[in-house]
């Protein structure tokens, strides 16, 4: 660095301590010298270094920033209801840091409660909790409308229940998860045993091509039928359609009761997107 060249850290529009800015995903250095003062593009890590900006985030760092944001939403003294999935584990992983704030929290999956457990964060089951104020989990796909495609690990059967038993869902992803149609991400379909075939040929009267997830079974001892092939432009629609097919316990498909407030980790940091009621 040139002589009478200092550097600062800057976090949106005003500058911060070195201290505060290390909890940011996103920075600016902003080098001042006796020709003025320019910024230059940086991220911040879990020190003070500074990566050049050509240096992009990863996946599990965007997970990270997005997780660590869905924090501000806790309620204290109240449940969270807890989501399932790479995403919400990192979501766990903060959280235990907060547990005292609140009573405990409900969990979405058998792996879900593993977790919170091993993190000291207290169980209780959603029927003695009457209505959580809050539920937090990621997605396999969602749009800025707050639909979402839920499932890929096997839990959306109780993932759906315990966000229609929230007053706000919290969705939070990476940016490759926002997408502007449904159906890229293969749906997932949770089918008692018996009707697997029959509700098969169903689905694929509806235009998609339902495979058996083999060897899986769900915490409810179903199975996972994941349907490739569907754009879906309709996703309320589309919901109904397929939870009416006798033998389907539930669909994939968030669309009836979607994501209220969805944070999307991104290079610029965290954007919010908040659906209109």
């Amino acid at each position: 660095m040139a002589p009478g060249v200092a550097i600062h850290m800057i976090v949106g529009e005003s500058l911060t301590t070195a201290a505060e800015a290390i909890t940011a995903p996103r920075a600016l250095r902003v080098a001042c010298a006796s020709d003025g003062c320019r910024t230059i593009p940086g991220r911040l890590l879990e020190s003070s270094y500074l990566l050049p900006a050509e240096t992009p985030m990863t996946q599990d760092e965007l997970k990270l920033a997005v997780a660590r944001e869905a924090l501000r939403y806790l309620v204290d003294d109240a449940y969270v209801g807890v989501g399932t999935g790479s995403t919400a584990n990192h979501f766990i992983d903060e959280l235990a840091k907060y547990r005292g704030r609140i009573r405990g929290a409900v969990a979405s999956s058998a792996k879900t409660a593993e977790r919170l457990k091993a993190c000291g964060i207290a169980l209780e089951e959603l029927n003695n909790t009457g209505d959580l104020p809050v539920y937090i989990d990621g997605a396999d796909e969602v749009t800025e409308h707050g639909a979402m495609i839920k499932g890929g690990g096997g839990a959306l059967t109780r993932e759906k229940v315990i966000a229609a038993a929230s007053r706000r869902f919290v969705c939070i992803v990476d940016q490759s998860k926002l997408v502007p149609v449904l159906g890229r991400f293969p749906l997932p379909v949770e089918v008692i045993p018996m009707a697997r075939s029959y509700v098969a040929r169903e689905l694929a009267k509806l235009g998609g091509q339902p495979e058996w997830r083999m060897g899986f079974t769900t915490d409810n001892g179903n199975v996972i039928l994941d349907v490739r092939g569907l754009s879906i432009l309709d996703p309320v629609e589309m919901e109904s359609r397929i939870n009416q097919i006798p033998g389907v316990v539930t669909v994939g498909l968030f669309a009836r009761r979607g994501a209220d407030v969805i944070l999307v980790g991104g290079e610029p940091g965290v954007r919010t997107i908040t659906r209109a009621s």
